[in-house]
């Protein structure tokens, strides 16, 4: 059986100083193993928060990186500046990088790669905006996003791999897919890996749903077959993360 597991997407929130305080309210009840927890904070929290988790179950990321080991790119950091700060994971391909920082999926396959040649765990988003959903040419968008991302990703990276559906139009807008919405996409991008690789590989990946993610729809959406968990947003800067923990 697959873990679920439950990634609290920061964004761009929380000072070093404002992140101890939130881990301090959150990581006690937080602190499980009936799930995978994982805080992703801005980069320039890493150091603060990996001290502030030491002794917990709860796993640590970051939002972003470059897919070049070092070098002359300035404001950009490494999968080596990640690990050595403390994180392991790391998200690529987040709605909000692909449209307001123009990474496009040439840039995506790029991060993946390199995620998993310097040893990050990757979680990688996909998802449609309301005009192609109202289309309704949402999956052969989102198929798109999964073969061009997956391009020289062998198995064995693969099944390192979470894949986070996250409908644009439900990001921060208090707009949630239903269940049933969020469940047929996952599926779908489960039977798309499956064409990619193979049964086993589909059966084992983990499929997250992000957007608009509450204490109040977390039971029902984890409940359903092909959704492994969640990137939650704006509901991880509170309390009520808890609850989302502990559906």
């Amino acid at each position: 059986m697959r873990k679920k597991i439950i990634a609290g997407n920061w964004k761009m929130n929380k000072t070093p100083t404002e992140a101890k305080e939130l881990i301090s309210k959150l990581k006690d009840k937080c602190n499980t193993d009936k799930v995978d927890v994982l805080f992703v904070v801005p980069s320039i929290d890493v150091t603060t928060a990996a001290e502030c988790l030491k002794g917990t179950k709860i796993k640590l990321g970051t939002q972003n990186f470059y897919f070049e080991e070092k070098g002359a790119y300035t404001g950009e950091i490494s999968a080596k500046m990640i690990l050595d700060a403390g994180a392991e994971y790391v998200i690529i391909g987040h709605s909000e990088r692909r449209g307001i920082f123009k990474e496009d999926d040439a840039m995506i396959n790029k991060k993946l790669i390199a995620a998993h040649k310097f040893g990050l765990k990757p979680i990688l988003c996909c998802g449609e905006s309301l005009e192609l959903r109202e289309k309704g040419t949402y999956k052969a968008f989102i198929e798109g996003q999964i073969k061009s991302a997956f391009e020289s990703i062998s198995k064995e990276q693969a099944l390192n791999t979470v894949i986070a559906y996250e409908p644009i139009w439900a990001i921060g807008t208090g707009k949630t897919a239903t269940s049933d919405e969020a469940e047929e996409v996952c599926k779908f991008v489960r039977e798309t890996v499956k064409n990619l690789y193979d049964e086993s590989v589909a059966n084992e990946i983990r499929i997250q749903y992000g957007g608009s993610v509450n204490a109040g729809n977390a039971k029902e959406l984890f409940g359903k077959e092909d959704i492994d968990g969640g990137l939650v947003g704006g509901a991880s800067l509170k309390e009520e993360f808890i609850n989302i923990v502990n559906y």
